[in-house]
Formats: structure tokens, sequence, C-alpha cells
């Protein structure tokens, strides 16, 4: 039976990238501050709703397969972060989606990323991280190209992952936010 392709207006099969506060999962693992959902698990419902939702609805919207969006690309897609409030509240929607995580209620991809990397997926897509370099005695800037680099890394990793099978964003999914014409 073929299979329809996805509408070009929504794409399910989009990752939500966000940093959060460290944890260790356990002795001996490395620090994880960083997390990849599937955009599905935004829409579970013990995440905070309609937020969850409507996030959903801007993380979908226009994107290509498998395209990884930081949660730093939506808050400049919304005016700097000034537009978070007519969508919701971001915060307490990642900090629902690790504790989804944390009790396995959907799959992630969760990451030590180093602090320059870190730094990166943070900061928008167009800005600048310096850091100082002790051994050199100078300072080094990172931009838009180093961030996608980064990106790039954690695509791939994602990509391994999900070779056989995509991310489980969780079971008893909301419907998404239906969109006007």
């Amino acid at each position: 039976m073929p299979q329809s392709e996805p509408s070009p207006a929504r794409n399910q099969n989009v990752y939500l990238l966000f940093a959060h506060a460290p944890y260790y999962p356990g002795p001996g693992t490395q620090e994880i501050n960083t997390t990849v959902v599937a955009a599905g698990s935004l829409l579970h419902p013990r995440v905070c709703q309609p937020d969850g939702a409507r996030i959903h609805d801007l993380l979908t919207q226009g994107r290509q397969p498998g395209e990884i969006i930081a949660l730093s690309t939506l808050t400049h897609e919304l005016g700097g972060g000034d537009d978070w409030p007519a969508v919701g509240d971001w915060e307490r929607v990642t900090t629902d989606l690790v504790q989804l995580v944390h009790s396995g209620d959907c799959d992630a991809l969760s990451l030590g990323l180093p602090s320059i990397a870190r730094a990166l997926v943070c900061s928008g897509p167009h800005s600048h991280v310096r850091a100082f370099d002790a051994a050199a005695g100078e300072f080094i800037d990172y931009g838009p190209q180093e961030r996608a680099a980064a990106l790039a890394e954690v695509g791939a990793l994602l990509a391994s992952l999900v070779a056989e099978q995509d991310l489980w964003p969780g079971d008893g999914l909301l419907t998404p936010l239906a969109r006007r014409p």
C-alpha cells in the first residue's frame, strides 16, 4: 500500500532540542545537560497543556523530515522571546519533558554537550559565543558556523539512534492543534 508524503505545512517527524539543569542518571555516568525528544512528546498529557500543543504546532510547521529544532531557534522565531507568552510556558513544558524522560514515559536522546556546544545551541541561530583560551591568552569567537556543526553532530547521533526505530513520544498523546487554511 503506498504511503502518502507528509504535508509540507506540518511535519510530525521533527525533534525538539533543549538544554536543562544538568543531572547524572547514575553513579559514574556522564552529566546530562541537553535532551532531544520527538515533537509528539509535546502532546503528552503529562506535559503542561495547551502550552505543549501550541509549542508542537510552532515546532512542526514548515520543517523538514528529521530536522532538529533547538528551543533557542523557536525563541528567535518568536521575536527573541517576546512572543512566548502568546504560545506557552516553555520552561514548564521542558521541565515536564525532562520528567517524562526520567520516568521512561517517552524516548529521548540525552546528551552531555560540552560547554561551548551547549552555549551555542542555547543561543539563537545568528548569535556568537566568546570564550577565553587561557593557554593562548585570547578570546575565541564561536558563531553560526560552529552552532551548525554542533547541531550536525547531534543530528548524526540522533540519526544512528533512530535508524531502526524513531523516538517513542509516549502513550495517550493529545490531538495536534488544527490549522485553519
